[in-house]
């Protein structure tokens, strides 16, 4: 009995070393938590996804041969036009799904950088594909459309402003 015990037990852990061959590492994107004064407390900035129009901070993919967090600034002026200075050391992270065009999604880690907004052009890369919207920490925190950025947000909201 205790023979059968052991080799049940090498199976399974064989079995669990060969099943983590199969599962990919979250991609890695990098997001702007873009933030400005406001009356009561500070405002942050969400951007509408092109396709479905939720509301998410800007991220995209890391910039090769960039540090991540000039990624992030290059990510809030393309989708937002936002113009700031960013804390070059990230704040966080959360993880999170990206939706391709064929319709798979993928995992991916989201690695935020706090970014103090300075101005906000008219004119940018994808101006008239998606809405900016600066809200209220705790109306951001409602309207995000990404759990696991609610979280983050609820966690990080004494770290921002």
């Amino acid at each position: 009995m205790a023979i059968a015990k052991a080799i049940s037990a090498q199976n399974v852990s064989w079995l669990h070393g060969l099943a983590g061959l199969f599962v990919k590492p979250p991609r890695l994107q990098i997001a702007a938590l873009c933030y400005r004064r406001g009356d009561k407390e500070p405002e942050v900035l969400l951007v509408s996804t092109r396709d479905s129009g939720r509301l998410i901070l800007p991220k995209g993919w890391p910039e090769k041969d960039k540090p991540a967090f000039e990624t992030a600034l290059l990510e809030v002026y393309e989708e937002a036009g936002v113009i700031g200075k960013a804390d070059p050391r990230p704040m966080g992270s959360f993880r999170s799904f990206k939706g391709l065009a064929d319709g798979l999604r993928i995992r991916t880690k989201v690695l935020v950088f706090k970014i103090l907004f300075e101005k906000q052009l008219k004119d940018f890369p994808e101006a008239g594909q998606r809405e900016r919207v600066w809200l209220p920490i705790s109306e951001a925190i409602e309207a995000a459309d990404e759990p696991a950025l609610k979280r983050f947000l609820r966690r990080h909201r004494s770290h921002i402003g």
